[in-house]
């Protein structure tokens, strides 16, 4: 069945292949001309001849009313994982003849699920026929794919034909940006003696500038930097955050991409990497991306799209970055190569005992993030 299935398809888009109705009259053309010449009758004659001549005018029309359609794609915008993709095609008739009772059949990424089949009723003479419809990204990626196939079996019904059309298409699915209200893995930054990341003698004395967020009071935060209005509103310490205690702080995100990941915590690391990323970005730091198959990058549409593409096990065209980072992975045994001032967001790998003997001997402070409780909360959970 599968043979047959596969001859027919070939013929559908090389010439026509018979439908329902084609085969039926196909046989009764075969059967009337079977009887004619066994009695020789004019009439059967007749209806054989004109029967034949039907299935040579419905298996030419479909191919010819194909010939003059032109297929366009619109753009695709940006969507991230879990949103709609808006799929656009203009569909244009150069024929001074209306074209009628059409499919247009878009050949997708097998990701994103099976060809999608869009009737139209009627495309006008010398007009653009404009389709749209949706399919939802459940996965983060950038898909592509290259043709639209135009499919009839107008005006008669008795053949299908098939013809493909060039409609280049470029789908860009980011990921999963977590809304975080605070975390601090990002927060603590600079809190530590690191010259390269925050000057804390600076920051001890400093009582006056920019006012840059307000935070709950944390365990040795600087009694002169309690905002006691705000304290009294809320019915708890409130401690300003100045604009001199991140004046040329530097953090980069690096995601462990050229190791080998299970998938499912790949998927959830890059989601880290971007909550992270953008959320840093939101407290007007100076944050970068890095990954093994581009190095560093910044701005949130390179980084997204990086993210997008991103792959577990890609091959490192730039070494990581000797600067202190924050350390995406689930190799524990790679933390031994951090640099002092950097941190850490692990996810145990299957040796998680080996794992854990690593992290006891450990002293620089990061995040281990457990599968069975949600992203959002570990990452704003406290630093251990």
């Amino acid at each position: 069945m599968n043979i047959i299935q596969k001859i027919a398809d070939w013929l559908e888009n090389r010439a026509v292949t018979p439908a329902y109705a084609g085969w039926l009259l196909s046989g009764m053309t075969v059967f009337f001309f079977g009887s004619a010449t066994n009695t020789m009758a004019g009439w059967l004659y007749a209806l054989s001849g004109g029967s034949l001549a039907l299935l040579v005018v419905a298996a030419v029309l479909p191919a010819k009313s194909l010939r003059s359609l032109e297929v366009r794609r619109r753009p695709i915008e940006p969507v991230s994982a879990g949103d709609k993709i808006t799929i656009e095609l203009e569909i244009e008739n150069r024929d001074r003849q209306p074209k009628t009772l059409l499919q247009v059949v878009d050949i997708l990424p097998f990701v994103l699920g099976k060809e999608v089949v869009r009737p139209i009723e009627v495309i006008e003479p010398n007009s653009t026929y404009r389709d749209t419809y949706y399919i939802e990204a459940q996965q983060r990626g950038i898909y592509r794919w290259q043709e639209v196939h135009l499919r009839t079996a107008a005006p008669l019904g008795l053949f299908w034909c098939r013809r493909s059309r060039p409609a280049k298409a470029v789908a860009v699915v980011y990921p999963l940006v977590l809304p975080l209200s605070t975390c601090p893995l990002i927060d603590r930054i600079g809190q530590e003696d690191s010259p390269q990341l925050y000057n804390r003698s600076r920051s001890q004395t400093a009582t006056e500038g920019l006012t840059r967020n307000l935070r709950p009071y944390r365990h040795g935060d600087p009694t002169r930097l309690i905002h006691w209005r705000t304290s009294a509103r809320y019915g708890e310490l409130r401690v300003r955050e100045l604009e001199v205690a991140a004046g040329g702080q530097e953090i980069i995100i690096a995601l462990d991409s050229g190791a080998m990941w299970e998938a499912k915590e790949f998927e959830r690391a890059v989601t880290v990497a971007a909550s992270l990323y953008f959320y840093a970005s939101k407290r007007l730091l100076n944050v970068k991306l890095w990954t093994a198959g581009t190095g560093l990058v910044s701005g949130n549409r390179v980084v997204l799209e990086t993210l997008a593409a991103v792959n577990a096990g890609e091959e490192a065209i730039e070494n990581r970055s000797k600067l202190s980072i924050i350390w995406l992975t689930q190799n524990a045994a790679s933390l031994s190569t951090l640099s002092q001032g950097s941190r850490w967001v692990l996810w145990p790998s299957a040796t998680a005992e080996t794992d854990e003997k690593i992290l006891v001997k450990h002293d620089l402070p990061g995040l281990e993030i457990r599968s069975d409780r949600p992203l959002e909360l570990q990452l704003q959970a406290s630093v251990s």
